[in-house]
Protein backbone atom coordinates (compact mmCIF):
# COMPACT_ATOMS: atom_id res chain seq x y z
CA UNK A 1 0.00 0.00 0.00
CA UNK A 2 1.25 3.48 -0.76
CA UNK A 3 0.07 6.97 0.08
CA UNK A 4 0.22 10.00 -2.16
CA UNK A 5 0.15 13.56 -1.03
CA UNK A 6 -2.57 15.73 -2.55
CA UNK A 7 -0.07 17.90 -4.44
CA UNK A 8 1.41 14.76 -6.05
CA UNK A 9 -2.04 13.69 -7.22
CA UNK A 10 -2.69 17.09 -8.77
CA UNK A 11 0.68 17.01 -10.54
CA UNK A 12 0.03 13.56 -12.08
CA UNK A 13 -3.57 14.20 -13.05
CA UNK A 14 -4.34 17.41 -14.85
CA UNK A 15 -7.00 18.87 -17.11
CA UNK A 16 -5.90 20.42 -20.35
CA UNK A 17 -7.70 22.92 -22.55
CA UNK A 18 -9.54 20.12 -24.40
CA UNK A 19 -11.31 19.01 -21.20
CA UNK A 20 -9.37 15.78 -20.94
CA UNK A 21 -8.29 14.07 -17.75
CA UNK A 22 -4.67 12.94 -17.99
CA UNK A 23 -2.79 10.44 -15.87
CA UNK A 24 0.34 8.31 -15.99
CA UNK A 25 -1.10 5.95 -13.36
CA UNK A 26 -2.06 2.64 -15.03
CA UNK A 27 -3.96 1.41 -11.97
CA UNK A 28 -6.06 4.61 -11.80
CA UNK A 29 -6.80 4.55 -15.52
CA UNK A 30 -7.79 0.88 -15.30
CA UNK A 31 -10.14 1.61 -12.40
CA UNK A 32 -11.74 4.46 -14.34
CA UNK A 33 -12.26 2.13 -17.31
CA UNK A 34 -14.26 -0.14 -14.98
CA UNK A 35 -16.75 2.72 -14.57
CA UNK A 36 -17.15 3.45 -18.27
CA UNK A 37 -14.31 5.86 -18.98
CA UNK A 38 -12.80 5.67 -22.46
CA UNK A 39 -9.15 6.22 -23.29
CA UNK A 40 -9.05 8.93 -25.95
CA UNK A 41 -5.30 9.02 -26.49
CA UNK A 42 -2.05 7.60 -25.15
CA UNK A 43 1.02 9.83 -25.37
CA UNK A 44 4.15 7.66 -25.35
CA UNK A 45 6.63 10.49 -26.00
CA UNK A 46 7.63 10.92 -22.35
CA UNK A 47 9.44 8.30 -20.25
CA UNK A 48 6.04 7.39 -18.73
CA UNK A 49 3.01 7.02 -20.97
CA UNK A 50 0.26 9.59 -20.41
CA UNK A 51 -3.35 8.39 -20.78
CA UNK A 52 -5.99 10.94 -21.81
CA UNK A 53 -9.61 10.30 -20.83
CA UNK A 54 -12.58 12.48 -21.76
CA UNK A 55 -13.79 14.24 -18.62
CA UNK A 56 -17.33 13.16 -17.72
CA UNK A 57 -19.57 14.10 -14.82
CA UNK A 58 -18.50 12.24 -11.68
CA UNK A 59 -14.91 11.59 -12.81
CA UNK A 60 -13.43 13.76 -10.04
CA UNK A 61 -15.34 11.79 -7.41
CA UNK A 62 -14.08 8.48 -8.85
CA UNK A 63 -10.49 9.75 -8.74
CA UNK A 64 -10.96 10.96 -5.16
CA UNK A 65 -12.46 7.60 -4.13
CA UNK A 66 -9.60 5.73 -5.82
CA UNK A 67 -6.91 7.60 -3.88
CA UNK A 68 -8.93 7.38 -0.66
CA UNK A 69 -9.06 3.57 -1.06
CA UNK A 70 -12.88 3.72 -1.17
CA UNK A 71 -13.43 2.56 -4.74
CA UNK A 72 -14.82 -0.95 -5.11
CA UNK A 73 -14.61 -2.88 -8.37
CA UNK A 74 -15.09 -6.49 -9.40
CA UNK A 75 -11.64 -8.13 -9.57
CA UNK A 76 -12.25 -9.79 -12.96
CA UNK A 77 -13.57 -6.56 -14.46
CA UNK A 78 -10.55 -4.70 -13.10
CA UNK A 79 -8.16 -7.29 -14.57
CA UNK A 80 -9.83 -6.96 -17.98
CA UNK A 81 -9.58 -3.16 -17.76
CA UNK A 82 -5.86 -3.42 -17.01
CA UNK A 83 -5.50 -5.58 -20.12
CA UNK A 84 -7.49 -3.03 -22.15
CA UNK A 85 -5.27 -0.16 -20.94
CA UNK A 86 -2.10 -2.15 -21.67
CA UNK A 87 -3.39 -3.01 -25.14
CA UNK A 88 -3.87 0.70 -25.85
CA UNK A 89 -0.44 1.41 -24.38
CA UNK A 90 1.41 -1.06 -26.61
CA UNK A 91 -0.60 -0.57 -29.81
CA UNK A 92 1.30 0.71 -32.84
Amino acid sequence: MFLLREDTVMEMNTVNENDLFESTDLSLVSALLCFGAVIEHVDRSAPRANFSIHREKGLNELVRAFFAHELKVDPLVYFNCIREAKTRLYQD
